[in-house]
């Protein structure tokens, strides 16, 4: 009896494990079965619809504009996926944007919206504005509307046709500058010390831990290097507005002033200053662009088409001879690294992939790197190296910045084109070594130990700095130094004197670059695929191949 029993539990058990397994197999079944469909079904259906004519085209910028996206590729993707706003974008997507757009016949204007805009460079701004401009070339308005605007976003509403403000908004501009924190006292007075050790007295990269305010060379430097910029921003919008040069700065002297005069409305004074043309509600700004454009019924607004679902609609050419684009942004390391940094490793494998790719002729490396590691620098600056000397032309298009490993990166190139307001240079090296025993000693904690020689552990910041170790430092970042100017002798056709002459650690702007003969010439990142598509022998049509780091 109990055996019949067992026996018929163990008979409904196997029945119950094969139900559960067949319901298991069949689910996994659909799914792929699903998946297939899905799959089948886009490589079949017909293509998008055309756009309707008088269609608007609605640049609404969210987040800084970057070369690349930062962080995981495949997290990206599935962000994009779910619809969440990745609260960044790609100048590369919007120079493609505009310029399709500019001559797409059913593309009457664009509207450009900066309330979510975060911002970039000036190079960056300056590469955006000059999009703007090329569609406003086509005979296409645009037209820009913001509940505010800071001074990033001001600089591009101002290349548009026609500016437009919120009653309640205004227009921020405070000019450039930075402020630092200076922490040598306080490291004192915890027993904290930074040892410094740099070549080149205006690498200032550790003067906040080892001063107690800016020297006089980073003031120099600064100085000249901010009101460079600030006078190219003041100038770009001065002529794009069509304002008196000197007007801007004249604006904000007058500032207490004038907003005073207007009761303390600022929206009224950037209407009577001339940096917005009218002032509208969001929901009249609307209105305004179906009287000017055309109608959409069912979304009760004017016809349009979003930055994201225009730039879905270009389709890049995937066959023919191409120019091949490798971003280097970001800080360098050694090894390999995701999006919005540059690997030493990873970057030069894409460097290498478009050496070895038949149907790139040539090479641009766009840059926009602070620097970092040395030895990343140069294995991606040797790679480029090895491009050129394979046959295929190389051109580097700086971007917002190229400063110390970041120039170096750009030292083997056929041409050099830097944007005006490119920050650049900063030829030099620096070591910092924190030593915080002083600090162990106040609260009572004690090191000890045994090692073999005094290398062991030579800089744990337990133990005070060893004068030796300190000397094996400062030999091998004077080495370094010495590479760095003697790759940009070579580059450069001159001197390592001259070099370290503009060198010292010393940042530039593009147009200051120039001057110093650190680079070829100033020019934007259009220039740079254009200059390098004409020593690669291209004809007009050639496409543009992006070289993106695997997820």
């Amino acid at each position: 009896m109990a055996s019949s029993v067992v026996s018929s539990v163990g008979r409904a058990l196997r029945w119950l494990w094969w139900l559960l397994d067949a319901s298991r197999r069949t689910l996994l079944n659909l799914l792929f079965l699903l998946l297939l469909v899905g799959l089948v079904w886009l490589l079949v259906r017909p293509g998008t619809a055309a756009l309707q004519p008088k269609t608007a085209l609605l640049l609404n910028l969210a987040g800084p504009v970057n070369e690349q996206r930062s962080g995981n590729a495949r997290d990206s993707a599935l962000q994009r996926l779910r619809g969440d706003d990745e609260s960044q974008t790609q100048l590369r997507d919007v120079l493609a944007v505009l310029d399709n757009a500019a001559k797409d016949p059913n593309v009457a204007h664009a509207v450009l919206l900066l309330d979510d805009f975060v911002g970039g460079g000036m190079p960056t701004l300056r590469e955006v504005a000059a999009g703007i401009e090329r569609f406003k070339a086509a005979g296409k308005p645009v037209y820009a509307w913001g509940s505010s605007y800071d001074q990033r976003a001001y600089y591009l509403a101002a290349h548009a046709t026609e500016v437009w403000l919120h009653p309640m908004g205004g227009v921020g501009i405070e000019g450039f500058g930075r402020y630092r924190n200076y922490y040598k006292d306080a490291f004192d007075r915890f027993g904290i010390t930074a040892n410094v050790l740099r070549v080149g007295r205006f690498k200032n990269a550790g003067e906040t831990f080892s001063a107690n305010a800016p020297s006089k060379e980073t003031l120099e430097s600064e100085s000249f290097l901010m009101d460079a910029l600030w006078s190219a921003w003041t100038g770009g919008v001065e002529r794009a507005r069509k304002l008196p040069a000197g007007s801007m700065m004249k604006n904000i002297d007058a500032l207490p002033a004038s907003l005073l005069a207007v009761g303390g409305d600022s929206a009224k004074l950037a209407l009577q200053e001339k940096l917005v043309d009218g002032l509208k509600t969001r929901d009249e700004m609307r209105a305004l662009m179906i009287e000017r454009g055309a109608r959409d019924e069912d979304n009760k607004t004017f016809r349009q088409v979003s930055f994201g679902e225009y730039l879905a609609r270009i389709k890049p050419r995937q066959t023919g001879d191409a120019v091949g684009v490798v971003v280097a942004e970001g800080t360098i390391s050694d090894g390999q690294a995701p999006g919005g940094n540059v690997g030493g490793l990873s970057t030069s494998a894409l460097i290498r992939q478009a050496r070895e790719d038949e149907k790139i002729k040539a090479l641009v490396l766009r840059v926009d790197s602070p620097g970092g590691s040395a030895f990343g620098s140069e294995l991606v600056r040797r790679e480029l190296e090895l491009t050129r000397a394979a046959g295929k032309p190389v051109v580097v298009s700086m971007g917002d910045l190229a400063a110390s490993g970041g120039y170096w990166i750009s030292l083997a190139a056929d041409e050099v084109i830097a944007d005006e307001t490119t920050i650049t240079g900063s030829i030099g090296v620096v070591a910092i070594l924190p030593n915080a025993q002083g600090a162990l000693d106040k609260v009572g904690l004690r090191t000890g130990g045994y090692t073999t020689t005094w290398l062991t552990d030579a800089v744990d910041p337990r133990r005070a700095l060893d004068p030796r170790v300190a000397t094996l430092v400062q030999a091998s970042i004077d080495h370094v130094y010495s590479d760095f100017t003697g790759h940009a002798a070579e580059a450069r056709k001159t001197t390592r004197q001259k070099i370290d002459e503009v060198g010292q650690g010393r940042v530039w702007t593009g147009q200051q670059a120039l001057e110093r003969g650190l680079v070829d010439r100033t020019g934007s990142y259009v220039d740079a695929l254009a200059a390098a598509a004409k020593r690669a022998k291209l004809t007009d049509g050639y496409r543009v191949q992006y070289l993106d780091r695997a997820p």
